[in-house]
Parts: C-alpha cells; sequence; structure tokens
C-alpha cells in the first residue's frame, strides 16, 4: 500500500507510510494528508528567492500557435531536471489551449476587473441585495478562471487547477517554483 500511494502521489516513501499509519490505513484520505502537506510545505518556500529556471518555447501542431515562457526555480539543478522540464512543457500547453492573458490575479488590471463586476451587476439587477453580491463574486470567479493562468483547470486533468498543480511540483521538487511571465502567438490574431 505504501508503494502504490507513493507511485501516485510522488511523495517519499517515509511520508506515505506516515499519512497511512494516520489515516488507518484509508488510501484516500492518506493522499488527502499528503496534498495538504504538500501545500503547507509549499507555501513556507514561496517566499524564496527564485532566479534560475528556463526559458521554454512551444509551437503547436500545424505551427498556427506559439508559446514563449519563463518559468523559475531555485537552483540551476533543478531548472534542467526532466521532470521540471515536463512541467514547463505543459504550462506551454495549457496557455496555448486555454489561451489566459495573466499569470494571476494580481496582474489583472483593476479597471477590467471593475468593468466584469459592473457587467455581472447588470446582469442581475433586480434580485435581492445579498443574492446580487455572490453572484457577482461567483461570476468574477468565473472570469479570473478565464483570463488568470493559475486559476484555470489544467488541461491535462481538469479537476486540478494550474496553481494545484504548480504546489504539487513545488512540493514534488523541493524547490519555490514561480511563473513568472509567458506570451502567446496566434497566426493572424
Amino acid at each position: 500500500m505504501v508503494n502504490d500511494l507513493r507511485l501516485a502521489t510522488g511523495a517519499g516513501l517515509l511520508d506515505c507510510k506516515k499519512a497511512l499509519t494516520e489515516a488507518n490505513g484509508n488510501v484516500d484520505e492518506a493522499t488527502t494528508i499528503l496534498r495538504k502537506k504538500g501545500a503547507a510545505s509549499a507555501a513556507k518556500k514561496a517566499d524564496r528567492v527564485a532566479k534560475e529556471g528556463v526559458i521554454h518555447s512551444y509551437i503547436h501542431v500545424g505551427g498556427k500557435v506559439g508559446v514563449l515562457i519563463e518559468v523559475n526555480c531555485e537552483t540551476d539543478f533543478v531548472a534542467r531536471n526532466d521532470a521540471f522540464k515536463a512541467f514547463v512543457n505543459d504550462l506551454c500547453l495549457q496557455i496555448a489551449a486555454a489561451n489566459p492573458l495573466y499569470v494571476s490575479r494580481d496582474q489583472v488590471p483593476e479597471a477590467d476587473v471593475a468593468k466584469e463586476r459592473e457587467i455581472a451587476a447588470a446582469q442581475v439587477a433586480g434580485k435581492p441585495p445579498a443574492a446580487v453580491q455572490k453572484i457577482v463574486e461567483g461570476k468574477l470567479e468565473k472570469f479570473y478562471s478565464t483570463v488568470c493562468l493559475v486559476d484555470q483547470p489544467f488541461v491535462k486533468l481538469p479537476e486540478k487547477s494550474v496553481k494545484e498543480m504548480l504546489t504539487e511540483q513545488i512540493a514534488k521538487i523541493g524547490e519555490n517554483i514561480q511563473v513568472r511571465r509567458f506570451v502567446r502567438y496566434q497566426l493572424g490574431a
């Protein structure tokens, strides 16, 4: 069971054993425990400086869409790691497929957010104020998941967001990883 959990999560052998013990042999609960631990470990690493990394290019089949991305990590050793390179390539696939405009919410201009908030409020005019607020916030979440890379469902695993996949990579690799910037080119756009 420990080995199966290790293969499924990429966590260390001892961590898997401890999680299974804590979960009384329940694999699903052990997986949740490991994911929480990975998120906590990623949060600790978030403020560490990431100045190494790669600039990766991707041209989609047919040559009509191309992506150029910069992803940073803490050491050049990790930047040369095949797992890191594969993750960066997956990010390029995500950008090519989903066409995000920004890396994260803090890069979205406040004017765009205000405009979306205004449109959403106009769409639900006449409803009770408490309901309007909840509906507007829900529509803003949908807006962010359209325009922000880290808020989008991951193209290879739609049940997880790009942010969750990034957190898993940080936990697995053991270094801070940051998507610094990207550009998506599309023929004729």
